[in-house]
C-alpha cells in the first residue's frame, strides 16, 4: 500500500516553516491502519522482544496494536506530569520546541528487550530520550520502528550511530 498517499501534510503547523505530517488521515482508513500495524510487526517478528514501548501521544496509536499483534506488554513514555507513579524523566529538543518524557520506574525490568515505536523520526530528540530512559531502567533496545522518517533532519543518523536498528514505512527525502 502507498502509505504516503494516506498522510496529510499541513504547511506551517505548528509554526511557520514546519510541514507537519498528519497521520490521522492514515489511521482513519481501516485497511491502511491494519497494514501499518501488520508491517511494523513484520519488521520485528524475528527479534527477541519482551515489551513494546510507545511515545506520547501518536506513538501510542501504533505501539499498542503492534504490542497486541506480537503478544507483548506495552510500556508508555508520557510527557511530563502525566504519570501517576514514580517516574524517571529526560528532557529533549524537537525541531521546533523542547519537551520532557517520563516513564514509570517499574515499566521495564533489567535485561528486557524493548521495541520502541513512534509515529515519526525527525531530529531524533524524543526517540533518543526514550532510548535513554529504557536503558536507564536496564532495558535493551531491540529495534525502533517509525511510520514516517524525515532523514534530512538527522534523527535516523543519530540513532544509527548509537547502534540501533531503525525501520520505517514512509520516507520523505526533503521538506
Amino acid at each position: 500500500m502507498d502509505f504516503k498517499s494516506k498522510i496529510r501534510e499541513v504547511k506551517d503547523w505548528p509554526k511557520e516553516g514546519v510541514n507537519f505530517k498528519d497521520i490521522t488521515t492514515l489511521l482513519q482508513d481501516g485497511d491502511a491502519f491494519r497494514e501499518v500495524v501488520d508491517a511494523m510487526a513484520e519488521f520485528f517478528k524475528d527479534k527477541k522482544i519482551d515489551k513494546v514501548a510507545g511515545i506520547d501521544a501518536r506513538g501510542f496509536l501504533a505501539a499498542a496494536p503492534v504490542a497486541y499483534k506480537l503478544g507483548k506488554g506495552l510500556s508508555i513514555l508520557r510527557k511530563a506530569g502525566k504519570l501517576p507513579f514514580d517516574a524517571i524523566k529526560r528532557e529533549y529538543a524537537l525541531e521546533y520546541a523542547s519537551n520532557t518524557l517520563e516513564m514509570h520506574k517499574d515499566t521495564v525490568q533489567p535485561g528486557e528487550n524493548v521495541l520502541l515505536i513512534d509515529d515519526l523520526i525527525a531530529t531524533g530528540g524524543s526517540a533518543m530520550a526514550a532510548c535513554d530512559l529504557i536503558e536507564e531502567l536496564g532495558g535493551n533496545i531491540a529495534g525502533i520502528g517509525f511510520i514516517i522518517n524525515l532523514p534530512f533532519l538527522g534523527g535516523e543518523d543519530k540513532l544509527k550511530k548509537r547502534g540501533y536498528e531503525i525501520k520505517s514505512l514512509v520516507t520523505y527525502e526533503s521538506e
